[in-house]
Order: structure tokens, then C-alpha cells, then sequence
């Protein structure tokens, strides 16, 4: 009789146990499920501040961090705009830190046009990134140039959301 009531009263205690256990998962879970997609948000925002200063310098992290590794271009267009231009001359100053580092400029369009059409095109944005950057003093050898047309798409969809993202040049570390 003895041992069927320490059973008992050890099945109750474990039980007990374990329902604080789910207790306190279900109340943290409902704490941060309110503001769950933010706390991430944050946490990953801490993450990248705290680490931004940990990247190497002159790396492809460092450029996508300190001034963002794309530009973009304007339907069937590969003139740079003042943005463009302004993303592309902080790109010089920072090779000109990075005396090392070459890049590699690629070309990219949407999906419209045919496959010969958009590698034409991408190849026409890529140089002209080159040659902006050449322009304002970086070396023409440490950049070179490679297009893609439409086969690395940044976003999927036949919309001009997609569209816009797709018409771009990334600079990409060598």
C-alpha cells in the first residue's frame, strides 16, 4: 500500500512538474508571440550592429554593410542615375581604402525582352558602373565585368515590383 502511494504521489509530482514547465513555455511563447516578429527583428538587428565592425576589411560583407553592393536602372535603361551614382562613388572611395580589393561589376535585367536583348543590356549596365568608377580614379583592372541578363533573378513575378528589382548591377567582391 505504501509503495503504490509513493507511486502515486511521484506520477502527481512529475506531472505537476511538468505542466509548470509547459506553464512557462505557453506564457513566454504568448509573450513574445505579441511581439514575437519584432523581438527577432530586433535580435537580429543587435546582431548585425554588434557584428558590423567584425567584418574584414575590404570584404563583401563590409561593402553590403557600410554602403550596399547594388544599384539599380530604370526600364531598358542603363544610364546611372544620381542614386546610382551616389551608391557607385561611395564603391570608389571604398576601393580607394581597400587598395586590394578588385570587384567584379554583374549586369542583370528583368524578364522581358528576349535572352539575347537582356545580356546586352545587363553586359551595357555593368560597364557603365566600370566606367563610372573609372571616371572618379579606380583603376580599370580592378574591375572587370560579367552579365547575367535575366538568369539570377533577385525577385520572382511579372510584375513591376519584381521588374525594378531585377534591373541592377552588384558589385561583388573578388
Amino acid at each position: 500500500m505504501k509503495l503504490k502511494n509513493l507511486a502515486i504521489i511521484g506520477i502527481a509530482l512529475l506531472m505537476s512538474a511538468c505542466a509548470a514547465t509547459n506553464d512557462q513555455a505557453a506564457s513566454s511563447g504568448s509573450a513574445s508571440g505579441a511581439s514575437g516578429d519584432s523581438a527577432k527583428s530586433q535580435m537580429s538587428r543587435d546582431v548585425s550592429t554588434s557584428s558590423s565592425s567584425a567584418y574584414a576589411p575590404g570584404s563583401q560583407e563590409e561593402l553590403q554593410e557600410s554602403i550596399g553592393d547594388r544599384v539599380f536602372f530604370d526600364t531598358d535603361r542603363y544610364d546611372l542615375s544620381a542614386e546610382a551614382q551616389a551608391i557607385a562613388g561611395s564603391w570608389a572611395d571604398w576601393m580607394k581604402k581597400h587598395q586590394n580589393v578588385q570587384i567584379e561589376i554583374e549586369g542583370h535585367a528583368d524578364e522581358r525582352g528576349t535572352r539575347e536583348y537582356n545580356l546586352a543590356l545587363g553586359a551595357r549596365r555593368a560597364n557603365a558602373v566600370k566606367d563610372f568608377l573609372t571616371s572618379l580614379g579606380v583603376q580599370a583592372n580592378r574591375v572587370s565585368t560579367v552579365s547575367y541578363g535575366t538568369e539570377r533573378p533577385e525577385a520572382l513575378g511579372s510584375n513591376e515590383e519584381a521588374w525594378s528589382k531585377n534591373r541592377r548591377s552588384v558589385a561583388v567582391v573578388r
